[in-house]
């Protein structure tokens, strides 16, 4: 464990305020610098590529969080706002997706059912296109 440094002198900081943000998965921290005082603030969020592995039959290999944006962005294509319908569906996938998290593992059938329970709520269309690619 280490301890976050000032971005101004690289000395000590304390948090002195911190809230989760419910959008993307984060954590946002204001701290403050025990030596030269500077006050700045920080975004934490969880890398699930490192913390996360996926079962596909007997092989266990890296959560890939671009793999499901790509696959949530595709099935998104028809829609003007793809690009950040995406990002937002990835963020959903993966908060419910947390719940489903058994020793650090998934399932890979997990991640499509969910991937596609989100898409079915969003948009009908995109969720066939995903039906079509994720059998699960």
């Amino acid at each position: 464990y280490v301890d976050m440094v000032c971005v101004h002198c690289g000395d000590k900081t304390k948090v002195s305020n911190s809230r989760r943000q419910h959008k993307g998965n984060q954590v946002w921290r204001r701290r403050q610098c025990l030596q030269c005082g500077a006050v700045f603030s920080t975004t934490e969020s969880v890398q699930y590529e490192l913390a996360w592995a996926v079962r596909r039959g007997n092989r266990l290999g890296p959560f890939q969080r671009d793999k499901l944006f790509l696959s949530l962005h595709r099935s998104c294509q028809h829609r003007k706002s793809a690009l950040s319908d995406a990002k937002s569906l990835t963020e959903t996938v993966i908060h419910k997706l947390r719940g489903r998290v058994t020793k650090g593992t998934l399932d890979s059938s997990d991640i499509a059912l969910v991937a596609q329970v989100a898409l079915n709520r969003f948009d009908k269309a995109a969720s066939v296109h995903y039906q079509a690619f994720h059998k699960g």
